[in-house]
C-alpha cells in the first residue's frame, strides 16, 4: 500500500499535484479541509462537533480531526493506498497517524514536499486570487500570517518523518508537469 503525506506550504501545489498522482497510482485524496466540508455539511456526529469548536473561534482537537481521517480511511477498505493532504499538521497529528495506520497494518510510506521558496509562494497565492477568487489569498497581510503559522506550527513536521527515514523533498518550482515529474521519480522509487 502506497501511503503519501503531500507536504509544502501553502501555495506549494499540493492541490494540483494530488490530482495528479490520485490517477496516476490509483490511490484516495484525503484532504482534511474536504472532510471537515463533507461532515459539517452533511451534519455528521463528527461534523457536528467540529462545527461546535469553529463557531467559538477555536481550533478543532486532534481528535476530531483524527476521527474524520480514520473513518474516512476506513470508507475505503480497497483502496491501494492514500495521499494525506493538509495532514499531519503536528508532530502529535504524526504519531496519531502512525498509531492509526499501523492498527490497520500499513504505515506512511513517504512525506513528499514540495519546496518552495517564501517570495514564490507569496507570488503564487496572489495569482490564485485572481483566478480562483479565494479572498484568502488576495491580502498580502493574509499571506504572510499562513506562511508564518505553517513555518512555526507545521513545518516542524518534516523532522518527524526524516528521523524515521520517510522524508523526500523536491524542488517545487518549475512548470506543473516539471514539478509532477519530478514527484513521480521519487515516488516511483518508493
Amino acid at each position: 500500500m502506497l501511503n503519501l503525506v503531500l507536504f509544502g506550504p501553502p501555495g506549494a501545489g499540493k492541490g494540483t499535484q494530488s490530482a495528479f498522482l490520485v490517477d496516476r497510482y490509483q490511490l484516495v485524496h484525503l484532504s482534511t479541509g474536504d472532510l471537515f466540508r463533507y461532515n459539517i455539511k452533511n451534519e455528521t456526529e463528527l461534523g457536528v462537533l467540529a462545527k461546535s469548536y469553529m463557531d467559538k473561534g477555536q481550533l478543532v482537537p486532534d481528535s476530531v480531526t483524527i476521527s474524520m481521517l480514520e473513518d474516512a480511511v476506513n470508507k475505503n477498505p480497497e483502496a491501494q493506498g492514500f495521499i494525506f493532504d493538509g495532514f499531519p499538521r503536528t508532530n502529535p497529528q504524526a504519531a496519531a497517524l502512525d498509531a492509526f495506520l499501523s492498527s490497520q497494518s500499513t504505515s506512511i510510506t513517504s512525506m513528499v514536499a514540495l519546496e518552495v521558496p517564501e517570495a514564490e509562494l507569496r507570488l503564487r497565492l496572489a495569482e490564485r486570487a485572481k483566478t480562483s477568487g479565494r479572498p484568502d489569498d488576495a491580502d498580502p497581510l493574509v499571506i504572510q500570517n499562513r506562511i508564518d503559522v505553517y513555518n512555526n506550527e507545521t513545518a516542524p513536521v518534516k523532522a518527524f518523518y526524516e528521523a524515521k527515514g520517510k522524508y523526500k523533498g523536491i524542488n517545487g518550482v518549475g512548470s506543473i508537469e516539471e514539478i509532477t515529474e519530478r514527484l513521480v521519480a521519487i515516488i516511483d522509487t518508493l
